[in-house]
């Protein structure tokens, strides 16, 4: 799904819209510069940490950096690194541990701005979450859980059942009225399982 929103791949039926406009229809490089992916495999190049950064927005000065660093609550380790935000990464982000990569990964998706962001859960925790909601308020942000409690203050929740939709509602509705998430509530709650045991996603 979220593939299909930056075309890498079209629909071979019916069609994905955004703002009314089929996506087929944008300009490739502006519909691609407005949607921002933080995946769970996530690239680093050989540079600065601000190197790395500006890979999001070349323009972007100083005091964005450090602001979408706050925001993806990657200030906190460079600080404690001696040379900051010069510091220099390792090809791939070899010299940093997987979390920390993820958040300098948000922190790069956040600099460009984008008017749609998809993240995967493990990369946004509650948090940032609060972040996104309180500093980027116009911007759509897809969430892509394995969590029920990355998804229970979003405005609507997509449940998908082997690539279809289950249901689309929000949180409190769904605890109502939908089995699988219901299930996965359940599970999740009592201390066991997630959406990988039910075969379902939000």
């Amino acid at each position: 799904l979220v593939q299909l929103l930056p075309r890498l791949y079209d629909v071979t039926e019916g069609s994905v819209t955004i703002g009314g406009v089929d996506v087929r229809r944008y300009d490739l490089d502006t519909l691609r510069n407005n949607v921002a992916m933080v995946l769970q495999k996530n690239e680093l190049f050989s540079g600065t940490i601000a190197e790395n950064l500006r890979w999001g927005n070349p323009d972007a000065t100083d005091a964005e950096i450090e602001d979408a660093c706050k925001q993806a609550c990657a200030d906190e380790f460079i600080e404690r690194f001696p040379d900051k935000y010069q510091t220099h990464i390792e090809q791939g982000g070899n010299n940093v541990s997987g979390g920390q990569k993820q958040r300098l990964c948000i922190a790069r998706a956040l600099l460009k701005k984008p008017r749609i962001l998809i993240a995967v859960d493990t990369a946004t925790d509650a948090k940032i979450r609060h972040s996104f909601a309180e500093k980027i308020p116009g911007t759509t942000v897809f969430i892509i859980a394995q969590r029920i409690s990355s998804v229970e203050n979003a405005d609507k929740v997509l449940v998908l059942d082997n690539g279809r939709v289950s249901g689309f509602d929000t949180p409190a509705n769904l605890l109502k009225t939908n089995a699988i998430y219901q299930d996965v509530y359940n599970s999740q709650t009592k201390g066991s399982g997630d959406f990988d045991e039910k075969g379902g996603e939000a």
